[in-house]
């Protein structure tokens, strides 16, 4: 499905979000008006990093989701409120949280070598 280009603050159709989370958010689904995503935490700890990670993104581009908290867990959930749906903003700041969250360095050639694969420093429970 070939997308037209778009200003910032208009919407896209539920069948446009569907297409577009497939194609660039795979781990995101279009729920109740919302794009949303969670995230799997090995514990409170790496759920408030998550939740930090996310709050400093979303402040950055001031664009704010709504987020539930768990012990084990982060859901994001994004639209644009002064749209009333789905905008560019959203994809936006879906894509920097997923390549912050998700990022694995270890996977990466490079000095960093990634958080070891041993159960004390658990950290995301990476897709």
């Amino acid at each position: 499905m070939e997308l037209k280009q778009r200003k910032d603050d208009e919407t896209y159709s539920d069948q446009e979000v569907e297409a577009r989370l497939k194609d660039e958010l795979p781990h995101w689904c279009l729920e109740k008006g919302w794009i949303r995503r969670k995230y799997k935490t090995s514990g409170w700890k790496s759920t408030l990093m998550v939740v930090n990670t996310v709050g400093h993104l979303a402040e950055a581009a001031f664009h704010h989701p709504d987020l539930t908290v768990s012990y084990a867990f982060v859901i994001v959930k994004l639209v644009t409120h002064s749209a009333k749906g789905i905008t560019n903003k959203d994809f936006e700041l879906a894509r920097k949280i997923e390549a912050v969250v998700g990022w694995q360095p270890g996977l990466e050639a490079g000095a960093l070598e990634g958080t070891p694969d041993d159960p004390r420093f658990k950290y995301i429970k990476y897709d």
